[in-house]
Formats: structure tokens, C-alpha cells, sequence
């Protein structure tokens, strides 16, 4: 009989992507997910995109009983589970903590009493705060954080210790982290006790951090997904899409297809457990770009991104990833330009509605002074 697989958070953006991977590959497939209004809408009604293969139990993670239900006759685990989105994880910062935090740990004690062969956790490119960068000597360092001092009067870039500008390089998985919000910490807990139990208790563990992933199904009327997204979101409201800072920061995009990719050879290779790996194209490419890119392929040739000069607290200027040892120990390789899946999306949305919440996203934020 054929693996099954269950994928909390199952019934999301890249949960359902995973789910249509796994089935293509033979595998049997539930999942948990407490469909929450903010990436759902109101009345948890099963996601028309979801498989009708997929077996979805409806329930929160940090649930025993639940946990309890999903985990029957379960031979491996993708933990998806997290509230997403950097801003307002440092307004919410009881409940960001307790989904994340919390349910990961509910879900790892329930493994104590039900271990399965291979457990899989999503971690994030938000752990490293900002990427490497190079000094003028080739010295490769780890950034200073920019002072606020030096964000109010808009000198965006990281500086060294005398003032000099540094110029930003891949960043590999030995990079310490930098956790510059509450969204990024408890990112690194999931990572870190999915880890640390799994090579307690005997269970194969491994960790993806991915970088910005797009593609059909994310939730666009949630402002806290991804920034592609909310470009999207924004341009089918006829409003132009809103960037921070000079739109110059750096970016890595990943499509969603070849996260589901990497999320299935991680169940299969026998050299990923116990390790973290970067999961996005390797390809840096800056803010404004990429917006500029999302007008166009929306047929917007008359629209501009709108560059605010604002900064968020926690936000960081550039990160983009080192891909080597997903390749080497994956086999694995990125697929899709982002072209090419910009011309996928952009298919998608032509029969998708938005609201645009954008607005209200930044209003929360000023009001708590987590805006410059």
C-alpha cells in the first residue's frame, strides 16, 4: 500500500501544491487545516482548489484530539502550520506565538506517541534577518542592523562598522540568524524543535527554508501573504502596488511548483534528515522589479509601483539564497523562471476577485509605531 502523508495547514497555498505533488507520485494524502477567515474567508468551506483526493479533517493543530485523528495511520508528517506575515506577527504576538510556537510543540508531542518515518517542517528565509554581504577587502560578513537614525532620513543601505556600503552575496545555510520580528522567531523554533525532537526520538527530520514563494491559490485579499500576492491583490483593484523603502531591497522568488518539488524529494532523500535547506531560485532581483513585472503580466501597461520612502520595523534591505545544498542533497533544481510563472499566475487571477486590505496592513502598523 501506497505512503500516506498527512500536511498540516494542508488546505493552503503550498499545502494544497504539496497535496497535488504527493497524489501525482502515489502517495496518499490528508490533511489538517483549521481554515482560518483571514486566509480562508468566513464559514471554513473546503478550498475549491484543494484535490478531491485529499482527505481534509478540519481542526486546529494545537488540538490533542485532533492531532490525535490526523495522525492514524500516518507514515510521514509536512508541518505547514503558521500564521504568516512579518508585520503583523509584531502586533499579534500572543497568537503568532501560540499557533506557531505552541502548535508545533503539541504537534511534536503527539509524535512522541505516534512516530512516523519522515517528519518535514517549513521554515523561512525571515531567520536570517539580512542576508551575507562582501566588504570592499572581499571579507564576507554578517550585516549590521540599520539604525533607525539612518532609515528617517532615507539611507537605505547596510553599512560596515566605519560607514562603509557593503555589497550583499548568496546566503548559505551557516548563516547565523538574525531574528528581527516575532514571525522570524518563531519560525526558527519550529526548525529547531522539529530538529532537535525528531533526532530525540528517532524520527528523520528535516527543515526547508524557503524564500519568497508565489504562485495560484495564495489568499489575496490576506495583506500578510506574500508580497507578489498583495502586488497582484493591489493591480486587480486598479491600485498600484506599494513598496517600501526605493524598491531597490533584493528579493528571491521561488514558484510554488518547485517548492512542491523540493517538499516531495525531502520525503524520499536518504541524506536530508537532520539538516535546514534553502529552498528558492537563486536569483536575486529587486522589489520594484518584480512589481513591475506583476503590472505587465496583469496587462497594466499604464501603471507604476507606487515607492512609499517608508520603512517597517523588522523588515530587512536584501537576502537572496545560496541553492548549493539543495542541489547536492536533493538533487533538486529550480524549474520555473519567474517569467514563466508570473505568465502562470497571472492565468490564474484572471478568474479571481480581490479585496484590498493593503491599506488597513499599513494603518495597524503606523498606529503602533512599527512604521517609519
Amino acid at each position: 500500500m501506497s505512503r500516506k502523508v498527512l500536511i498540516t495547514g494542508g488546505a493552503g497555498f503550498i499545502g494544497a501544491h504539496v497535496a497535488n505533488k504527493l497524489l501525482s507520485q502515489g502517495y496518499r494524502v490528508r490533511a489538517l487545516d483549521s481554515l482560518v477567515p483571514q486566509v480562508h474567508g468566513p464559514g471554513q468551506k473546503r478550498p475549491e482548489y484543494l484535490s478531491s483526493e485529499v482527505e481534509l479533517q478540519i481542526g486546529d493543530v494545537r488540538d490533542p484530539a485532533a492531532l490525535a485523528r490526523a495522525l492514524q495511520q500516518v507514515d510521514a508528517v509536512i508541518h505547514l502550520v503558521s500564521l504568516v506575515g512579518v508585520g503583523q506577527s509584531m502586533y499579534q504576538i500572543e497568537e503568532y506565538t501560540s499557533v506557531n510556537n505552541l502548535g508545533t510543540a503539541a504537534l511534536l508531542q503527539a509524535l512522541t506517541r505516534h512516530p512516523v518515518e519522515r517528519l518535514l517542517v517549513a521554515s523561512s528565509m525571515s531567520i536570517y534577518g539580512e542576508g551575507l554581504y562582501r566588504d570592499a577587502g572581499g571579507a564576507v560578513q554578517a550585516a549590521q542592523d540599520r539604525k533607525i537614525e539612518q532609515l528617517k532620513i532615507g539611507d537605505w543601505e547596510v553599512r560596515g562598522k566605519d560607514g562603509e556600503l557593503l555589497t550583499p552575496v548568496a546566503t548559505p545555510e551557516d548563516k547565523a540568524p538574525a531574528l528581527a520580528s516575532v514571525y522570524a522567531l518563531s519560525k526558527y523554533d519550529q526548525e529547531r524543535m522539529c530538529l532537535m525532537v525528531g533526532r530525540a526520538y528517532g524520527i528523520p527530520a528535516v527543515a526547508l527554508r524557503f524564500f519568497n514563494t508565489y504562485g495560484p491559490y495564495q489568499a489575496l485579499s490576506n495583506p500578510y501573504t506574500g508580497v507578489l500576492s498583495n502586488f497582484a491583490s493591489r493591480v486587480l483593484n486598479g491600485k498600484a502596488p506599494l513598496i517600501f523603502e526605493d524598491g531597490l531591497q533584493m528579493r528571491d522568488f521561488v514558484s510554488v511548483y518547485d517548492v512542491a518539488e523540493a517538499c516531495w524529494l525531502a520525503l524520499e532523500s536518504p541524506r536530508a534528515p537532520g539538516l535546514a535547506i534553502n529552498i528558492s531560485s537563486g536569483v536575486p532581483m529587486t522589489v520594484k522589479d518584480v512589481a513591475l513585472r506583476t503590472i505587465r503580466a496583469l496587462g497594466r501597461n499604464d501603471m507604476e509601483p507606487d515607492i512609499t520612502g517608508k520603512y517597517r520595523v523588522g523588515d530587512i534591505r536584501h537576502c537572496f539564497a545560496d541553492i548549493s545544498l539543495a542541489r547536492e542533497v536533493l538533487g533538486w533544481e529550480p524549474r520555473m523562471t519567474l517569467e514563466q510563472g508570473l505568465e502562470v499566475l497571472a492565468g490564474w487571477l484572471e478568474s479571481q476577485s480581490a479585496v484590498d486590505h493593503g491599506m488597513e496592513a499599513r494603518g495597524e502598523l503606523a498606529a503602533r509605531g512599527l512604521m517609519v
